[in-house]
């Protein structure tokens, strides 16, 4: 039995990692804020049927006011993935609750870390965003970041400090970039979640630009198995990886795919392009297959099937 501790135990991808870890049989610490970036009853919804787990204990607090020494005690594992999330948002009024909670809430986790004797591993839950409007499309880990977005500034930055602290203090860390996460439970700001919404209420999906971007879209459980591999190969310290869902699509045709899914037509709102969004994301996964054992198993169709019934069951 490892401990480990979940921060964002309650979030989209934090909730699942929570999940797959007590079903392995380890002891969890779950750290959540409960921020009210989208609705905190959504957060709660995501982890109540893990309450009675005697696995599992919740700690709902600011991560920058916990006494780390005192809770990595005994830990062997820290699964690092609550942040400030959300490209759109990271303009203007709001870019200091990214500063805090991405970079100084990092920071702070980093200097506990490095004087806990039992840490093997500390996963740092980074974003494609790094890399902005990358010139080589699939983009591999050597690529240099050029964020588009203060969002992607701030994960960056995390992600360096992570680099600092092995560099200087031998903090075991890894660090994966996530390629547009999508599954049951997803942030109700994201497209899939949205898309789906306004299909059940009979509206129109807002389409940013022309709607030829393209993304490489990641299942939620493919994910959590980059996670788990990343926390126990030895060969993973100090490395970076992409953790992707290996095929680009084009947004065009995951409407296609979805109007199949619901059995109708979807009608689409074509708006302006928003600021900070890359046009064009594609994860070259070959140094996580090679080192983790990376394989996406969840084709597109399958996991936007699966997030169509849960967003159903969501709002029924």
């Amino acid at each position: 039995m490892t401990k480990c501790i979940v921060t964002g135990a309650a979030g989209f991808i934090g909730s699942h990692l929570v999940e797959a870890l007590l079903k392995q049989g380890d002891e969890v610490i779950g750290i959540d804020e409960f921020t009210d970036y989208y609705d905190p009853a959504l957060k709660r919804k995501n982890i109540i049927h893990l309450d009675s787990s005697p696995n599992f204990k919740l700690i709902e607090s600011d991560i920058q006011f916990l006494d780390w020494q005192k809770l990595l005690t005994s830990v062997e594992v820290v699964y690092h993935q609550a942040a400030q999330a959300g490209v759109r948002a990271s303009w203007g009024q709001g870019f200091r609750a990214y500063t805090e909670r991405n970079i100084n809430a990092t920071q702070i986790l980093l200097e506990a870390a490095k004087d806990a004797k039992h840490l093997k591993r500390l996963v740092f839950a980074s974003t494609s965003s790094v890399y902005g409007d990358a010139e080589t499309l699939p983009t591999h880990e050597g690529i240099c970041p050029k964020p588009v977005s203060p969002y992607g500034i701030t994960k960056l930055a995390a992600e360096q400090l992570c680099d600092l602290y092995y560099k200087n203090f031998g903090v075991p860390f890894v660090s994966l970039r996530y390629f547009s996460v999508y599954g049951p439970r997803q942030r109700p700001d994201m497209a899939f979640h949205k898309f789906f919404k306004s299909v059940l209420q009979d509206e129109a999906i807002p389409i940013y630009g022309d709607g030829g971007q393209t993304r490489d879209f990641t299942f939620v459980s493919d994910v959590v198995a980059g996670n788990l591999a990343a926390a126990s190969l030895p060969e993973a310290v100090g490395e970076i990886f992409n953790i992707g869902g290996g095929s680009r699509v084009v947004l065009t045709q995951v409407l296609n795919t979805m109007e199949e899914i619901v059995g109708r037509p979807i009608k689409r709102n074509y708006i302006e392009q928003a600021m900070g969004d890359a046009r064009h994301t594609a994860a070259d996964v070959s140094k996580a297959r090679k080192i983790l054992g990376y394989e996406p198993q969840v084709v597109l169709k399958e996991g936007l099937t699966q997030e169509w019934y849960w967003v159903k069951s969501l709002y029924s």
